[in-house]
Formats: C-alpha cells, sequence, structure tokens
C-alpha cells in the first residue's frame, strides 16, 4: 500500500514536472506597435523647427500655461491640479485598474481555501436498498459529522491563457493612466478658456463703461445746446435712448462674469462664488504666448488619446491569444484534504483521513464552432482598434494644422481690428467735436459712437481668440499633463484591521 501510494505521487511528480516545462508556450500573436509614417513637418508651421528651438518648445509646454505670463492664472492651475474632482476621479479609476491587474496576476498562483463543517444528519428509512454505512447501522438513521480540510487548485497556464489576460490588463492599466491625462488636458484647457474669456468679458464690460459715460456726455451736450436754442427735443431723445441702450447692453455682461467666475470654483473644486470677489478685480488681458516650435513626433509622444488608442490596440491584440488558447488543453491540479468523522477523538486516526491529489486536463473536441467564432471576434476587434490608432493619429494632426492655421490668420484679423477700433474712436471724438460746433447733425453723433463701440468689442473678441488659439494649439499638441502626479487617495479602510490572517497571508 505505501509503495503503491509513492510511485502515483512519483508518476504526479513527473507529469507536473512534464507540463512545468512546457509553460512557455504562450499562444497568441505579440503585440507589435503600428507604424505610421509620418510627415517632416507641418503644413501651418513657420519653418522648420531647430533641435534648439524643438527643446525649448518641450520646456515651455510641460507648464505652458506660464508663457501667458499672468500669476493669477498660474494659481488657478496650480489649485486645480490639486482640487478638481475630475481629476481625482480618474486617478481613483487608475487604482481600480491596478488591483484588478492584482486579481488577473492571482490566477498565476494555487488557490487554497480552509474549511470545516460540524453538525448532525438524518437520512431517510425509507428508500429501498438503504446502504450500510460504518459506524451507522440500518435502525440508527442519523448520524454526528465532523469534518475539516484544506481545498486547493492550481491551473498550470500551459499556452498562455492567464498570461495574456494579464498582459491584456496591463495595457487596460495603462489606457487608464492615459485616461486621466486626457482630463487634465481637457480641464486646463478649459480652466484657460474660461479664465480667458472673463478677462475678455471684464474689458468688453470696461469698453460698455466708457461708450456710457461718452453717450452720457452726448447727452449733456445736447441739452446745453437744446438750452442755447440749438438743438431740439428730437435729438435729446435720440441721445437719452442711446444712454438706455448702453446702459441695459452692460448687464448681460455682468451675468456672464458671475458664471465665468463659478466655473472657474467648479474645475477648483470649491463652492460657485470663492473666489468670485478676487476675480472680479479688473485685469487686463495675459500675454499672448510666442509660437512654439513642433515636431509631428511631439504630436504622437504627447497626445493623451493617441497613447490611449495605442494601449487599447495593444490590449485586444492580447485578447486574440486569450481566445486562441482556450482551443488547447488546460491542466488543473485539485488538492482536497478532508478528514471526517463523528466524534472529535475520531477526526485524527488514520481511518477518518481523505485526501486527493490529481492532474487533471481537460482538451476542447467540438463545440460548435464556439472558440473559432471567439478567435475571429477578437481579430476583427484587434484590427478595428487598429485602425481607431490610425485614425486618432490622423485627427489629431488635423487639429494641430486647424489650431496653427488660426494662429496665422487671427494675428493679422488682430492687427486690422486694433486699426479699425483706433480708427474709430478717432471719427467718434471729431463727431462729437463738430455736433458742438453746430457743423454736423446728432445722428452723425450716434452712428460713429455706435461704430466705435462695434469696432472695441470685435477688437476684444480678437484678442479673445488670440489667446484661445495658443490655448487650443498647446492642447492640440497634448501639453502640460507631464510631472502631474496621480493624488492617491483612498477610504479610510485598512485591510490588515478587517483580517487578521491578512496580515501574514497574501490574500
Amino acid at each position: 500500500m505505501r509503495i503503491m501510494t509513492s510511485t502515483r505521487l512519483r508518476r504526479t511528480g513527473l507529469m507536473l514536472g512534464a507540463v512545468l516545462m512546457l509553460t512557455d508556450c504562450t499562444v497568441g500573436p505579440n503585440y507589435q506597435p503600428d507604424r505610421m509614417t509620418l510627415p517632416s513637418g507641418f503644413t501651418e508651421a513657420e519653418h522648420d523647427a531647430t533641435a534648439d528651438e524643438i527643446a525649448r518648445a518641450n520646456h515651455e509646454m510641460t507648464q505652458w500655461w506660464a508663457e501667458f505670463h499672468d500669476p493669477m492664472l498660474n494659481a488657478l492651475v496650480a489649485k486645480a491640479i490639486s482640487g478638481n474632482y475630475d481629476l481625482q476621479v480618474a486617478g481613483q479609476r487608475i487604482l481600480a485598474e491596478r488591483a484588478l491587474h492584482d486579481e488577473a496576476v492571482s490566477a498565476w498562483y494555487p488557490q487554497i481555501d480552509a474549511n470545516t463543517t460540524n453538525g448532525d444528519a438524518r437520512y431517510s428509512i425509507n428508500v429501498d436498498n438503504w446502504p450500510i454505512r460504518p459506524g451507522n447501522p440500518q435502525n440508527r438513521p442519523g448520524s454526528s459529522y465532523l469534518s475539516y480540510g484544506v481545498e486547493a487548485t492550481w491551473e498550470i497556464d500551459l499556452f498562455g491563457r492567464i498570461r495574456r489576460s494579464v498582459e491584456a490588463q496591463d495595457r487596460v492599466f495603462d489606457q487608464s493612466i492615459e485616461s486621466r491625462r486626457a482630463v487634465l488636458l481637457a480641464m486646463l484647457s478649459e480652466l484657460a478658456t474660461d479664465y480667458v474669456t472673463l478677462r475678455a468679458t471684464q474689458l468688453q464690460l470696461k469698453i460698455a463703461n466708457d461708450n456710457i459715460r461718452v453717450a452720457q456726455d452726448a447727452l449733456d451736450l445736447t441739452n446745453r445746446l437744446y438750452v442755447e436754442g440749438v438743438g431740439n427735443t428730437l435729438q435729446i431723445a435720440q441721445a437719452q435712448a442711446e444712454l438706455d441702450s448702453q446702459t441695459a447692453a452692460r448687464e448681460p455682461l455682468k451675468t456672464h462674469i458671475s458664471q465665468l467666475t463659478h466655473a472657474i470654483d467648479v474645475l477648483l473644486g470649491q463652492m460657485p462664488g470663492t473666489t468670485e470677489a478676487q476675480l472680479k478685480v479688473y485685469q487686463d488681458l495675459p500675454s499672448v504666448p510666442g509660437f512654439p516650435a513642433t515636431l509631428p513626433s511631439i504630436v504622437i509622444a504627447n497626445r493623451p488619446d493617441i497613447r490611449m488608442a495605442e494601449r487599447h490596440y495593444a490590449e485586444d491584440t492580447a485578447r486574440v491569444g486569450v481566445a486562441v488558447a482556450q482551443l488547447y488543453p488546460n491542466f488543473v491540479i485539485p488538492l482536497s484534504f478532508n478528514p471526517n468523522a463523528s466524534a472529535m477523538y475520531q477526526l485524527f486516526e488514520a481511518g477518518a483521513l481523505s485526501w486527493k491529489f490529481l492532474m487533471m486536463a481537460s482538451v476542447p473536441l467540438m463545440h460548435g464552432g464556439k472558440y473559432t467564432a471567439q478567435i475571429h471576434a477578437a481579430q476583427a476587434m484587434a484590427e478595428a482598434s487598429r485602425l481607431t490608432y490610425r485614425q486618432t493619429v490622423l485627427k489629431a494632426f488635423k487639429e494641430v494644422e486647424d489650431a496653427m492655421a488660426a494662429w496665422h490668420d487671427d494675428e493679422e484679423h488682430n492687427a486690422l481690428l486694433h486699426r479699425a477700433a483706433v480708427d474709430s474712436a478717432t471719427a467718434r471724438d471729431r463727431a462729437e467735436r463738430l455736433y458742438g460746433a453746430g457743423l454736423i447733425g446728432f445722428l452723425d453723433v450716434l452712428t460713429t459712437q455706435r461704430s466705435t463701440l462695434n469696432a472695441q468689442n470685435l477688437e476684444a473678441l480678437a484678442r479673445l481668440e488670440r489667446l484661445r488659439d495658443a490655448i487650443d494649439l498647446y492642447t492640440a499638441l497634448g501639453a502640460g499633463w507631464r510631472g502631474v502626479a496621480v493624488t492617491n487617495t483612498t477610504l479610510p479602510v485598512s485591510l490588515e484591521s478587517q483580517n487578521v490572517l491578512a496580515r501574514a497571508i497574501r490574500q
């Protein structure tokens, strides 16, 4: 009996050794990055960037918001990075994916559980051929039952099913990192856009207040001329209507300013109105940064959506291997040790021992094409991910080219509108002097006032558009996420305090 048991154990050990020697037979395709041919430069670039310009641009794009030279914007960005809730949520998803990766890795290790059973059982005696159990004769259908033991199972990853699953989960974890970077970029872009829009709206409010003063001066002049017998009531009514119109146009600007401050507070992770008093203090628009020197490779290296699409392609490639592995034999080693008896002292006797140590293998034979269909589906998904990656690259280059084109076109547009605003203000001043001298009618004054207001507002919007062009270009280049660490915030629950075994055993 002892010799037979030893022989069986040796045979099982040899089988296990043979299987372990073959554990490098990972099936399925190995991931190969999809190489796209990039252009030598952007068509909308000012010139071919030198190595020094590229190095300087890379440094500037790490904290591109600093290139606007606005201390308030820098302070807001710092608060948003530490307080924005969307960014913190994205960070928690990274931690969750890391835990899921560890869960996938656990399939490599033996799964072991302890168990115990204690109680009484009664069996029916109204069944034909009632079996006679040791220690439980037919006239005693009830019995006490005590048992303890260990159940274990270990899957031998011979053909790489677990390995490919872990590889796929690795890529999902990488995607969560890129997703957080994308959230960071979107948040920075939104914050900077809201901030420059706030300053532009404040400039429009200043223009409106200046024009209200001009309209009030025109009304005062019209009243004086009427008293002197030069003017008439029609001119007074026109001047009053213009003043009322200018005053009414100011109110929506105030509302927009309040809404922008509220939006900025939410991006900072604080209640709306927290920084309203501070932000409502008038400040001129930030300066427009210099045009950044860029290379096409910067887009590929920095854009989180491109990096995420590439990682998704790698994940789907690994899942092809998971599907292929289902066509191959699966090896599992089950182990159980379960002594049982009716009395406590009997549990540790040789007769109470019950154990099992096997090598189990299963081979798929016929499943109506299920596994083949799963492989075809995984291959199609991987190819779709590769094509999505290519499309993402194309869209990214389009966004960069569009932002560069807008930068150059709006620069000239801004210069022309500035000249128009200056000329309109000059014409308005001259019209008011001529009207005061009685050389022209009040309608000419109204025309020049409205033309000036329109030109000044258009210039303010053009300056805003120039700043947005810069923000859009930096965002299209994928700038700003480097050097921002993930905030590791977790619920106040200690694993070790939940289970004493967790202190000593990896669970």
